[in-house]
Order: C-alpha cells, then structure tokens, then sequence
C-alpha cells in the first residue's frame, strides 16, 4: 500500500510516517518500481502503537526501546510498565510544580488587597466604565 492510503487508514499524516521511518520507529518499506513506498497493511497496528504511547507520554526514544524489544520477539511488559511509572512520576512532579505557581499567583500581594481573579469585576473595573459615578 502506498503511504497515503496508509496515512488515510492510520489517521496519520504522511508527512509524519515519513519522520517516523527517518527515526528508525518504522521499518523502511520496500519500493515499487517506480520508486513509490509499498507498505505492508500491518504497519497500521505499529502506526496506532506509536500514536498510542505518545499520547500516553512516552518519548519517541522510549517508544523506539519498546518497539526494538518488540521486533526482537520478546515482550516488553516490564520496559513499558517502567518507563510509564517513570512518566508518570514525572507529571506528578510537574502538577506539583504547577499547583506551587498557581498558589504564589493567587496569593494577595502586600498593600494591594485580594489577588485579582480572571473574571471577576472589582472596584476599579466597574468604576472606569462609568458604573457608579454620578
């Protein structure tokens, strides 16, 4: 199959099949005669694999440790269930970090009142679009 009745079937540009086989996560596919890529149907499943552990995360680096285990034959249950623990780890950390910011953001300033909220009208908000002053 041609790469643009693969991306059609995958849902995944060419553009990015294209990047994915430079970055040895796809196998080169064999060529028609006239130089065309000829894909294999089952390269959808490794397509959606791909997709897959990138939504969950993975790195195209650790998605390529995955699926080089994979072509191996062995299963790579213990490598996957590593690097997701790892990632996982890794966005507990970063939310924490986010929750910190967001309290240091949201803490009234010194002089100034209660920190401003997006949304809310305050004083100076209603007054300068007329509200109030006879």
């Amino acid at each position: 199959m041609r790469i643009g009745e693969i991306a059609g079937q995958a849902g995944v540009p060419a553009k990015t099949i294209r990047f994915w086989e430079d970055q040895g996560l796809l196998p080169q596919p064999s060529r028609t005669p006239s130089g065309y890529r000829d894909y294999d149907p089952v390269i959808t499943e490794r397509l959606a694999f791909i997709r897959q552990a990138q939504a969950a995360g993975l790195t195209l680096e650790h998605i390529r440790q995955v699926l080089a285990i994979r072509d191996r034959g062995q299963p790579p249950c213990m490598h996957v269930t590593t690097l997701i623990s790892q990632r996982l780890s890794e966005i507990e950390a970063r939310l924490a970090e986010l929750t910190r910011a967001r309290d240091q953001l949201a803490a009234p300033v010194p002089g100034r009142g209660r920190a401003h909220r997006p949304g809310a009208l305050g004083a100076s908000a209603s007054a300068g679009a007329g509200g109030g002053q006879p």
